[in-house]
């Protein structure tokens, strides 16, 4: 087969490395990809939202299947487009991807159907809603309603904050059309969950549950990022509370889509709180987390390709899924300055030439000279490590990063921390 992968982060280069573990993978494609990509797939030069391009490349090229890996061409309505044209193609239509890209439109979904989920309103004027904050307990989350690139959630220690935030988006258009209309969120104090599935319209499967690194800094302080690294399986996700997110927060999601004449295809990812054990929805996702992915595809076993055509044929049910016994650790390296303004085209050295059987470098932000692989984006690389403990995996995530420099590098030393808190690694 034909595989056309479009995005161009650690996401899909996890993608693309696991595809090419299919035996029944003849060539992959990847728009537009990175330098690590280009090592597995052949990298073309189409945006993610050049919707017409990849849909003409989809059809010059007689691609079987394509996969899409970012949020943003979901939104614009990709999947519809190609399955207009006759095309196959895993991922959810607009409609349904609006369970991210709409954050009032998830949360009137919770409500509707009784998914648990923090208190909230939607606001698309500046003075109703400064109104309503009188009268709010703070701390309070402020949401941008669209997609703001992971940068459109504040969380507001005092009132001041919170107005200064939601004026920066309703009136100063920090966001653009994303921040037109707000959401004011309930602050929930607990520990955060990652749980993404497999889903065709009816039937749900799992994925190991993971947990991921937001903040920047050690002990998860300093502003949020696209994610400093992950690890899973989680140990907080008991078999019992994972029967719980199953039924009270997966199947009421796509149920609700299709009774809405959204039926959910892909892979649906909910950002869970957890308060008192129990489960509170804080977002949903229409695709792959980043890095989730890049410690929970490590860990599957069954072919990645005989499920996303099993989600694609609406036959999910048939497919028995088959996870490895171990665990996975993903660090981050980052740019200086990322989150916020970095430099790009540095030189980047000690990479390995070639992926071992337990520890894989994903690259998210590079690109390839005629001498060299170069940064190109805050995030730059995943470093990926499979053990039988996380406290192993930790270990040799760290160790196989120790090798690769550019100049400014950054990460975290306490990834995983929160289970292994009697560790450090300097």
């Amino acid at each position: 087969m034909k595989i056309l992968v479009i995005g161009n982060g650690g996401r899909e280069h996890t993608l693309v490395w696991k595809l090419a573990q299919s035996p029944r993978v003849a060539k992959i494609y990847c728009a537009p990809g990175n330098a690590g990509i280009a090592q597995v797939a052949e990298c073309v030069a189409i945006k993610v939202d050049d919707l017409v391009g990849l849909q003409a490349f989809a059809k010059d090229h007689a691609v079987d299947l394509t996969i899409v890996g970012p949020e943003l061409p979901l939104s614009l309505g990709i999947a519809d487009e190609f399955r207009k044209a006759k095309l196959r193609i895993f991922g959810p239509t607009r409609n349904a991807a609006r369970i991210e890209s709409s954050k009032s439109f998830a949360k009137e979904l919770m409500v509707r159907e009784n998914i648990p989920t923090a208190a909230s309103r939607t606001f698309d004027t500046l003075d109703p809603a400064l109104l309503w904050l009188e009268k709010c307990d703070m701390p309070i989350v402020v949401k941008a309603d669209g997609l703001a690139q992971g940068k459109g959630v504040i969380i507001c220690a005092t009132r001041v904050e919170a107005q200064v935030a939601v004026g920066s988006m309703l009136s100063e258009q920090r966001f653009g059309e994303a921040g037109a209309r707000v959401v004011l969120e309930e602050f929930l104090e607990g520990e955060e969950l990652t749980v993404m599935a497999f889903a065709d319209g009816r039937t749900v499967i799992p994925m190991i549950p993971a947990q991921d690194h937001k903040r920047i800094g050690e002990g998860d302080t300093g502003p949020n990022t696209g994610g400093m690294g992950a690890y899973a399986p989680a140990p907080l996700a008991t078999s019992e509370l994972q029967r719980r997110i199953l039924e009270e927060v997966l199947y009421p999601a796509v149920i609700g889509l299709s009774r809405v004449g959204s039926p959910f295809y892909g892979v649906l990812y909910a950002g869970i709180m957890i308060k008192d054990g129990n489960p509170y929805v804080l977002e949903f996702n229409a695709r792959f987390g980043d890095p989730e992915t890049q410690v929970v595809l490590p860990l599957l076993q069954t072919d990645l390709l005989d499920i996303i055509e099993a989600v694609v044929e609406h036959r999910l049910d048939q497919l028995q899924v088959v996870w490895r016994d171990q665990a996975a650790v993903c660090v981050v390296l980052t740019s200086e300055g990322y989150p916020g303004l970095y430099q790009t085209g540095l030189p980047i050295t000690g990479l390995p030439e070639q992926p071992s059987e337990s520890v894989v470098v994903f690259h998210a932000g590079t690109t390839r000279s005629e001498q060299a692989i170069l940064t190109n984006g805050g995030r730059v690389l995943g470093v990926t490590a499979l053990a039988g403990t996380i406290q192993s995996a930790q270990e040799q995530a760290y160790a196989a990063l120790a090798p690769i420099k550019f100049e400014g590098r950054y990460y975290r030393s306490d990834i995983a921390h929160r289970v292994l808190s009697d560790i450090s690694i300097n």
